[in-house]
């Protein structure tokens, strides 16, 4: 599933280190291929884990969590890093906080690569995460500094087809990389391809980057960031973890001290606002409703967006057994709507549009997630990837069309002095919405499945008895034997661990038509359970439509945005 990854930084008066005015810095195009390989890792990463999830949870072993918790942990530590990240960079130089990004992310892929646990696999994905938002905001606050305004426009230019190669190739290349096996090393290689690029980057940067460092540098609110990162990690890890720990009492008790936390956060930043210090969210923001609206539109926006992208994983390569690459190659259309969506509206629609292209490229992506689910009905277990073809063009294009406004649009509700802390929220939002939707649809996804795949068993309960009776089971006993397959298939379904045999199959025939049978239903299952998750999915988007008329009618100029 392509995710955007637009990040913005605040634009503060600075003082470069190195003695050349902006133009005249004659590395500067150099540099951008340098700030643009950062990027690429960055967006590969937040879409591979995807493709290959369902393969890394093969070989690590663990339940279906650990695919959520793969893009989760990533894109949770990016949300509370970019908090801060921009700021890290003003008070101790641009240059020197991207080579500690970088090769933090590097070493984090290495780790990655290598991890022989679930848990080692999980933090060196948080760690990614964190080194990443320490690195990315560096890069495009130097090429505020590096270019003169008239060729700010071409370096800004070339983010949009390397961010659009990059959303098309990563889930192929995620897809390839796996089922090729290189060197025996299977999934490992998604990570382990961010080394050469890491290391370009960092020697790059060495050669090529100067230094910039700002004439007066904030105040880190360091207890800040740790209260946004505890209220954050208290909501979402009992969503993630609370299906299969059959929700004990204290997952509720930990979301609740989850919205305390945040109740706290608020009011330590209003009191920081009030002794001028440097807040993480300036909080008069709050009180404005393009902003606030701004904030629950992107939550439950990018909370569809990529949740919805998990259900297709667990659809195409559980569901349907696709390998990584076929499944890879199916979510092709999707990327290449997606870039469409951005052209049409980088074209002039946003311009003419405003607001109201946001609200069309969420009811075209409305229309493609229920043509999806109609598709997967009316197929069935015929569906081939040609079947998904025109619902995933539609909703990559949705997506496009809704997500190229959405921060201007934001912006022009707010004052020019807070461009800088809105852009940094609306950023750490929209990472913080992703690990949200991917906790809440996956664990929507998992609850409905076992009760799916038993409902299967009940409506086929004649073929089943036909299959018994070719099976050559004496019919005094074929309904215990039904009652036994559906218990056993139910109990698959709703294991935390797939690998283990749950009580209920233990002693289970092999027979190839009972074997064929089982396999239909689970199958089917499947099916309906994606049908119901996307119906999830079309109603987080209308809940999203209703969101988008909280914001400006029109989308700031460009020239008044900060990048």
């Amino acid at each position: 599933m392509f995710a955007s990854r637009t990040v913005f930084v605040t634009t503060n008066t600075v003082q470069k280190t190195a003695p050349n005015a902006p133009g005249t810095y004659r590395h500067r195009w150099v540099a951008l291929f340098v700030i643009l390989a950062v990027e690429v890792m960055d967006l590969l990463d937040s879409l591979v884990t995807n493709i290959a999830g369902p393969s890394i949870r093969t070989e690590l072993g663990g339940s279906y969590s650990l695919i959520q918790w793969l893009g989760a942990a990533y894109t949770l530590a990016m949300a509370i890093g970019l908090l801060t990240g921009g700021r890290l960079g003003d008070i101790y130089g641009r240059r020197r906080m991207f080579l500690i990004g970088a090769i933090g992310f590097t070493l984090a892929s290495l780790a990655c690569g290598l991890a022989q646990t679930p848990t080692q696999l999980i933090v060196g994905r948080a760690v990614q995460g964190l080194f990443g938002a320490v690195m990315l905001p560096q890069g495009l606050g130097m090429i505020k500094q590096l270019f003169t305004p008239a060729e700010q426009a071409k370096a800004f230019g070339a983010f949009g087809p390397v961010m659009g190669l990059s959303s098309v190739g990563g889930p192929i290349l995620a897809g390839w990389l796996v089922d090729a096996d290189y060197f025996g090393s299977g999934w490992r290689m998604i990570f382990f391809i961010n080394l050469p690029l890491g290391l370009f980057a960092v020697l790059g940067a060495i050669r090529f980057l100067p230094e910039f460092k700002s004439e007066k540098a904030p105040r880190l609110d360091g207890l800040g960031v740790v209260l946004a990162a505890v209220g954050a990690f208290l909501l979402l890890y009992p969503l993630v973890q609370g299906r299969e720990l059959d929700w004990p009492v204290w997952c509720f008790v930990m979301l609740a001290a989850g919205v305390v936390i945040f109740g706290l956060f608020a009011m330590f930043e209003a009191r920081r606002e009030r002794n001028h210090l440097d807040p993480l969210v300036t909080p008069s923001l709050f009180r404005k409703r393009a902003f606030s609206g701004g904030l629950a539109l992107g939550l439950v926006f990018f909370g569809a967006l990529i949740g919805t992208g998990l259900v297709m994983t667990f659809y195409l390569q559980i569901g349907l057994g696709y390998s990584p690459l076929k499944a890879g190659l199916t979510t092709l259309p999707q990327a290449l709507g997606t870039v469409v969506g951005f052209i049409a509206a980088g074209a002039g629609l946003t311009e003419r549009l405003g607001r109201k292209l946001l609200l069309l490229g969420t009811v075209v992506m409305t229309v493609g997630v229920a043509a999806f689910a109609l598709t997967v009905q009316l197929a069935g277990p015929d569906i081939t990837p040609w079947h998904m073809i025109p619902s995933m063009l539609l909703v990559g294009a949705g997506m496009g069309l809704a997500m190229a406004p959405f921060f201007n649009i934001v912006l022009a509700g707010v004052d020019n002095e807070e461009t800088g802390s809105a852009s940094g929220a609306l950023t750490s939002v929209q990472q913080l919405g992703g690990a949200f939707g991917i906790a809440v649809l996956g664990t929507i996804f998992f609850a409905l499945l076992p009760s799916q795949v038993a409902s299967h068993v009940d409506d086929s309960s004649a073929e089943l008895r036909s299959v018994l009776t070719t099976a050559g089971v004496p019919s005094d006993t074929q309904p215990a034997v039904i009652s036994g397959i559906r218990d056993c298939l139910r109990d698959r379904a709703a294991a935390d661990d797939p690998d283990v045999v749950p009580a209920s199959c233990q002693g289970s025939g092999s027979n190839p038509e009972i074997a064929a049978y089982a396999q239909e239903q689970v199958r089917a299952g499947f099916q309906a359970t994606t049908i119901r998750t996307t119906g999830v999915t079309v109603l987080l988007l209308m809940l999203a439509f209703g969101l988008a008329f909280l914001l400006p009618k029109e989308a700031r100029p460009e020239d008044e945005v900060a990048h």
